[in-house]
């Protein structure tokens, strides 16, 4: 059994710079698990609000952000909900966070150690309404043994996946749905943001989640948790845009910047709603790019939002060459250039240290690139 006192050993060792012998002396035969929990501690970083949580670091890469995992329990909660099953728990942090909202939770993983984690982690959090159980979720027996008005899924994403199909998680949702079907129609599933929705077989909600500027979580609520077709939460302001069909469509698109430029969240635009984003911020405003990593629109009034990534005011406007726009940035003063460009991987630096050569001062500009033009900008 592995102590709380050999994690934060290991935590001091590894801060410290001590090496794999050094570690192995010290914490004996299971040296490798332990500095494996004490190096998924270092790197959780502010993603949970406590720094003794149970995680190797598979676990930390999969678990949901407490932010995230709270927004989602509280949306729960307001539909009345009393006990929920997470079928494939991990390490628990979503599961702990819902079973907050609820009187009874069920936490089921494949893995002794995650559902082990798990039970140490609930107790962190000093939530005891959980039953763990260490099984399959999709065998008949583990089945049988849940009673529970929805469940909850989170499947694992293989990396190597060419396209994103439910058939590929892990476990499958279609297989989950299958199993649990007789017992409730009520199913949450964290699904792939960049899944086709089409590729989903039930009628629900897609609920696509910002997280810090970062398109964190597509979840999927089936009918009776559902909404509305598709919404977009930006975390952690909480501003949240629902679809509706009924909206005039006031999206235009400009030919050139205005004085400002308005960052879409990536959630928005992958639930569709730039509409209804721009009916809520009810000012004249005009879509100008539209790419994979980022969506921008323009306009002549300063605009702060929780409904908007960011806001800019334009600086200039200069042809797209790093020696053009160093030029520019040197004239008006800027110390600094973050590139809002897609450049060839390898090649940011190199373009990035050609804008940013000789730069002197203390103001910090971001680049963009509409055509063959250049947008030198100020976050406000």
């Amino acid at each position: 059994m592995i102590t709380e006192e050999q994690v934060q050993l290991a935590v001091e060792m590894i801060r410290r710079g001590l090496d794999e012998r050094k570690l192995r002396a010290k914490l004996g035969e299971n040296w490798k698990l332990i500095a494996e929990i004490a190096r998924a501690r270092i790197r959780a970083g502010d993603k949970f609000s406590r720094n003794d949580l149970w995680m190797d670091t598979e676990g930390l890469r999969y678990a949901t952000h407490e932010v995230v995992a709270k927004y989602r329990a509280e949306r729960l909660s307001e539909l009345g909900v009393k006990s929920i099953a997470d079928v494939s728990c991990g390490i628990g942090i979503q599961l702990i966070f819902y079973a907050m909202k609820v009187e009874r939770a069920y936490g089921i993983d494949i893995d002794p150690m995650k559902i082990e984690f798990a039970r140490r982690n609930a107790e962190k959090y000093g939530v005891a309404n959980i039953e763990f159980i260490n099984a399959d979720s999709l065998d008949p027996e583990t089945v049988g043994r849940v009673d529970a008005e929805v469940i909850f899924s989170d499947p694992a994403r293989p990396p190597e996946m060419p396209e994103r199909r439910l058939e590929d998680l892990l476990p499958s949702p279609l297989k989950v749905y299958e199993a649990y079907r007789n017992k409730t129609d009520s199913f949450i599933f964290d699904l792939p943001p960049q899944m086709r929705r089409e590729r989903v077989p039930w009628k629900g909600e897609f609920e696509y989640i910002d997280l810090f500027g970062a398109l964190n979580r597509l979840t999927f609520y089936t009918e009776p948790l559902a909404r509305t077709e598709r919404s977009a939460v930006i975390l952690p302001a909480g501003g949240r845009i629902e679809s509706n069909p009924d909206l005039e469509n006031i999206v235009e698109w400009a030919e050139k910047p205005g004085e400002y430029l308005y960052e879409i969240p990536q959630s928005v635009d992958y639930a569709d709603l730039i509409n209804e984003l721009f009916h809520i911020l009810s000012a004249d405003v005009r879509m100008l790019l539209r790419e994979k990593r980022r969506v921008l629109a323009t306009g002549d009034e300063e605009i702060r939002s929780p409904y908007l990534k960011r806001t800019y005011v334009i600086a200039g406007v200069v042809p797209f060459h790093p020696v053009r726009i160093n030029d520019f940035l040197r004239k008006e003063g800027f110390g600094r250039a973050t590139l809002r460009i897609s450049v060839p991987e390898g090649e940011y630096w190199k373009v990035r240290k050609r804008i940013e050569a000789n730069l002197r001062g203390e103001r910090r500009a971001f680049v963009f690139q509409f055509g063959k033009m250049a947008i030198i900008a100020e976050g406000l």
